[in-house]
């Protein structure tokens, strides 16, 4: 029970890697709100807790809606009495070449992982301030540190919040706060699974070229990281006892970018 009393929230954590982080903040004592775009999906996952033996509350949240953000944390100081832990995790994907990107779909993707996470962030921030301390998490990817073709705003929306997380660990310092950036390789994801045959189509080659030659070519075994791979580091970082570890991007990738 590594967070036990601590009280966490996971955005976008209907399905995915928020869910499978979600369910195994519950599992290990914390208090787990449970961010998603409608009420509905963001019970499945309060569901799955409580049929665990956790505690968990259910926010319809909108990252890109600035008021959403600060009425949902707001929401969570109000029923539990503060905010230990928040993981910016809510992400969307699109694939295009930079030639034929249009700027809509570079915004939404921008505007979802990048202007969610500073939302997040300061709606955390500045309760953790008043409390003491906290930890702020964020889920990046490889693709924070490095490129991949067909996915300029993702990639560069990704960059940014490992800015954002390495300012925030420096800010935070003062207060009690650490920040990291969890960054995975390919998990086999509902995001994931829907670029396989886009990536196939744009790059004239099989899916099953797309998975052992362009998503999993780096690894060190030819594998996908995943789900419990992911909620495992998140799990750590959160329980992290000291500011010894901030300010970082760990890598979790089956060796895909060793820094």
């Amino acid at each position: 029970m590594r967070l036990e009393n601590r009280i966490a929230l996971v955005t976008g954590a209907g399905r995915g890697i928020g869910r499978a982080i979600a369910e195994h903040y519950g599992r290990e004592g914390a208090k787990v709100a449970v961010a998603d775009l409608t009420l509905e999906s963001a019970r499945d996952t309060v569901q799955a807790i409580e049929a665990s033996g956790g505690t968990a509350m259910a926010i319809a949240m909108d990252v890109t809606n600035e008021q959403a953000v600060d009425d949902g944390v707001a929401a969570i100081v109000e029923q539990w009495g503060g905010l230990d832990i928040a993981l910016a995790n809510a992400g969307v994907q699109h694939i295009d070449p930079v030639h034929k990107l249009a700027f809509a779909d570079w915004s939404k993707v921008m505007s979802v992982h990048l202007d969610g996470a500073f939302l997040v962030t300061r709606a955390a921030l500045q309760h953790m301030y008043a409390s003491g301390g906290g930890t702020m998490l964020y889920m990046g990817s490889v693709h924070s540190l490095e490129a991949s073709p067909l996915k300029a705003p993702y990639v560069a929306a990704k960059h940014g919040m490992l800015g954002l997380c390495r300012a925030v660990a420096k800010e935070g310092a003062e207060h009690g706060v650490r920040s990291n950036i969890i960054c995975p390789g390919f998990v086999r994801t509902p995001l994931v699974d829907k670029q396989i045959p886009e990536q196939a189509k744009e790059l004239g080659i099989s899916e099953e070229d797309v998975i052992s030659k362009v998503m999993l070519k780096n690894t060190v075994d030819g594998k996908f990281t995943t789900l419990e791979d992911v909620s495992e580091l998140a799990v750590h970082l959160a329980a992290f006892p000291s500011a010894a570890l901030t300010g970082q991007s760990i890598v979790v990738s089956h060796g895909w970018h060793m820094q």
